[in-house]
C-alpha cells in the first residue's frame, strides 16, 4: 500500500508557498484600499463603514504574513542554505519594513470601532500617507521576494 503526500498550499511553511501567501494577500488588500480611496467623500453610511472593516482585517492579515511567516522562514533556514542572500537582504530591510508596519498599526487603530464624521473627514489624507508607507514597504519587501525566486531558480536549474 503506498501513501501519497497531499501539500496544501494555503498552510505550507514552505518559503516558494509563503511567498505566494504574502502576494496574495498584498493583493487583496490593495484591492480593497483602492475601492475604499474611491469612495469619497466619506459617509457613516454601511457601505463605507463595511468597505472600511474589510480594508482593516486584509491589511492585518497582509501585515502578519510578512514578518510572522515569510521573514520567519527565511530565518529558520541554515547558515549554509541557498537563502542565505535573502536572509541577509531581510535582515538588512526589516527596520525600514517594521516602520511601515507601525504607520498602518496606527491607522487601522484609528479608524477601529465607532467612526465619527471628524474621522472620517481626515481618512481621505490617512488613506494618503498610509498608501505612501505601503508603497514603502511594497519595495522593500520586493528586493527580498526577488531574492527568494533567483534561489528558486537557481534550486530549480
Amino acid at each position: 500500500m503506498s501513501t501519497a503526500i497531499i501539500t496544501d498550499p494555503v498552510h505550507s511553511k514552505a518559503l516558494p508557498d509563503l511567498v505566494a501567501k504574502l502576494l496574495t494577500a498584498r493583493q487583496e488588500s490593495l484591492v480593497l484600499y483602492h475601492k475604499l480611496a474611491a469612495m469619497k467623500p466619506f459617509t457613516l453610511a454601511d457601505p463605507a463603514r463595511h468597505r472600511l472593516r474589510r480594508f482593516q482585517q486584509a491589511l492585518m492579515d497582509y501585515l502578519a504574513l510578512g514578518p510572522f511567516e515569510v521573514y520567519q522562514a527565511l530565518e529558520e533556514q541554515p547558515a549554509d542554505s541557498p537563502y542565505h542572500q535573502a536572509r541577509e537582504l531581510a535582515r538588512q530591510l526589516y527596520t525600514r519594513i517594521a516602520c511601515t508596519t507601525q504607520v498602518a498599526l496606527a491607522f487601522h487603530d484609528r479608524y477601529d470601532g465607532d467612526l465619527s464624521e471628524p474621522a472620517l473627514a481626515q481618512l481621505d489624507q490617512a488613506l494618503s500617507q498610509l498608501g505612501e508607507s505601503l508603497a514603502t514597504r511594497i519595495e522593500l519587501e520586493d528586493r527580498i521576494l526577488a531574492a527568494v525566486n533567483k534561489t528558486q531558480t537557481r534550486i530549480a536549474a
